[in-house]
């Protein structure tokens, strides 16, 4: 036993003596790495021998360890001597385990004989190669290795730098790709290049031939036409243009004043300015002069032309000569007033004789009575017809009489309202009205006014005998209106139911009227310094409006 436990102290004995000199030797190792030390002594058979490097200190080893290459030492047998910790990084080993290894051994099969045929040539040289590393994970690290030879006290050894390439060449193909791509871009911008030229080339012949056709278009109409730039200035006049005003383009520039009438010129400056910030169509009448020093009425009118997304590009303008237009409806307003005048007298002296014979109602044969009542309506219908067209003589001369004076205009309307009910017994018109409506006026023309309105609403409402009047306050003016639920207007119709002569005409509700009430209604209105207006939609009734403003 006692033997035994001898044995077994032996053991522990020089396992622990085993276990300092392991110690010993990577505190060895571990200062020499990291440059603590400049030599080593060791002992061998033929006594103590020092292993130092000639051109060793310890800011080099610093420098090697901290350095972002890989650095390693081989001998001629080509294991590792020494390496940094950036070369164990590289190829994802732990420090200890590389140095002694053979270096080929973390050198991929592709790269070997470049590897090979390098190492050879350093030698002698100093010798720089790209190579690929295989790390132990087997993935693959793309360096640049420089070769310098080092002499150590044992011998000569091969000092190797490795520069991690990784991204380098990652950035290299992303290069690539983008270089293909760039190509390809390229190729394809230098086609669509060629095409937008042919494209160009084949529009603009296109656009020569347009121009030209334009041009003998616009040069061989009766009109006068211009086109001009969405600010307004004009880039364009046809011959007839040059012809009637004997100015150049440059010329009309400058003198637009002058060949516009003075009394045209602000309404045609108002709506030119106008149409051009809305972009809505352009139409005036006024009055040009002519090389010769005469003036001639013209009907203007101008649209906007636009592009796909609806910016305008230009304006097409033309002005129709009206002249003996004008003065055949001079001469026509000079007729109607004239007839008018004659028709009056006579009209009134045979309603005056029909009265007084209504009037002996004993005296007069059956039947009769009846029939001195319809002939009755039918002159005050005349009567009113004759009126109307007085008053449109009178508008054209600018002597229709507006005597303006304070107005209560709510109770005006409830009478006008009870007047109608009178007239029109057969429908039913409910009156909405605010109080203390009070406005400068002349009662008889707004009668007139809200009469020709009933009168409408009545007369295309043949199948609803429902009508509302309304009188309320709307922002700073009075307004009244009327609502039926006729057959209501069409877009088209609404625009053009203020023009004097304009007609509804439906085939289903034919009605009698020269077309001259609204007209008529609108002067009063203009010259009362209000607005009148409609709101309407086909098939279900019409609103008729005006307002006048409250007195202050």
């Amino acid at each position: 036993m006692e033997r035994e436990k001898l044995t077994y102290n032996e053991l522990l004995s020089e396992a622990n003596e085993l276990r300092f000199k392991l110690e010993e030797a990577n505190d060895t190792i571990e200062a020499i790495r990291t440059g603590q030390v400049d030599a080593l002594i060791v002992h061998g058979e033929g006594g103590h021998q020092l292993y130092t490097l000639k051109t060793a200190d310890q800011t080099y080893r610093m420098f090697i360890e901290k350095m972002n290459e890989g650095a390693v030492t081989i001998n001629h047998d080509g294991l590792i001597l020494y390496s940094n910790s950036r070369f164990a990084e590289m190829v994802n080993m732990p420090l200890q385990k590389v140095i002694g290894l053979s270096f080929d051994s973390f050198i991929r099969e592709e790269s070997r004989q470049r590897f090979n045929a390098t190492i050879e040539s350093a030698w002698d040289r100093e010798c720089k190669e790209e190579i690929e590393l295989i790390s132990r994970n087997r993935e693959p690290v793309c360096c640049l290795l420089s070769c310098n030879t080092l002499e150590l006290d044992e011998g000569l050894a091969l000092s190797l730098i490795l520069t991690d390439l990784t991204i380098q060449k990652d950035t290299e193909k992303q290069l690539k790709v983008r270089n293909g791509q760039l190509a390809m871009a390229q190729s394809a911008t230098e086609k669509l290049n060629d095409e937008l030229e042919d494209t160009v080339r084949d529009r603009t012949v296109d656009l020569l031939i347009s121009r030209e056709h334009f041009k003998l278009l616009a040069n061989n109409i009766p009109q006068m036409t211009w086109t001009h730039l969405p600010d307004g200035t004009v880039n364009f006049y046809n011959q007839r243009w040059r012809d009637y005003t004997g100015l150049t383009l440059e010329e009309e520039r400058y003198n637009k004043q002058q060949i516009i009438h003075p009394e045209d010129y602000p309404l045609t400056m108002e709506k030119y300015t106008a149409s051009l910030k809305s972009g809505g169509v352009f139409e005036v009448e006024n009055r040009y002069l002519r090389a010769d020093g005469t003036y001639r009425w013209h009907l203007n009118r101008a649209i906007p032309l636009r592009d796909e997304t609806g910016k305008i590009l230009f304006w097409v303008g033309t002005a129709t000569d009206i002249e003996e237009q004008k003065q055949q409806m001079e001469k026509k307003d000079e007729f109607i007033g004239i007839a008018s005048h004659e028709l009056k007298t006579p009209l009134t002296s045979l309603k005056g004789y029909l009265q007084l014979i209504s009037h002996k109602k004993n005296d007069l044969p059956d039947g009769v009575q009846q029939y001195i009542d319809k002939a009755i309506i039918s002159l005050n219908k005349l009567q009113r017809l004759v009126n109307d067209l007085l008053d449109v003589s009178k508008i054209q001369a600018g002597r229709l009489e507006y005597g303006l004076q304070p107005v209560n205009l709510t109770e005006l309307v409830i009478e006008w309202t009870e007047n109608a009910r009178h007239i029109y017994p057969s429908y039913n018109f409910e009156c909405k009205v605010a109080d203390g409506l009070l406005i400068n006026g002349n009662d008889e023309r707004l009668e007139q006014v809200l009469m020709n309105l009933i009168s409408n609403a009545v007369k295309y409402s043949p199948t609803n005998n429902h009508v509302v009047i309304t009188a309320e306050k709307h922002n700073n003016d009075a307004r009244v209106a009327v609502t039926d639920h006729g057959i209501g207007l069409s877009p088209a119709q609404k625009e053009r139911i203020f023009e004097r002569f304009y007609r509804v005409e439906d085939k289903k509700f034919m009605s009698s009227g020269l077309g001259m009430g609204l007209y008529i209604s609108k002067e009063i209105i203009d010259n009362h310094r209000g607005e009148i207006g409609v709101y309407s939609e086909f098939g279900k009734g019409s609103t008729f409006y005006f307002d006048l403003p409250l007195a202050g």
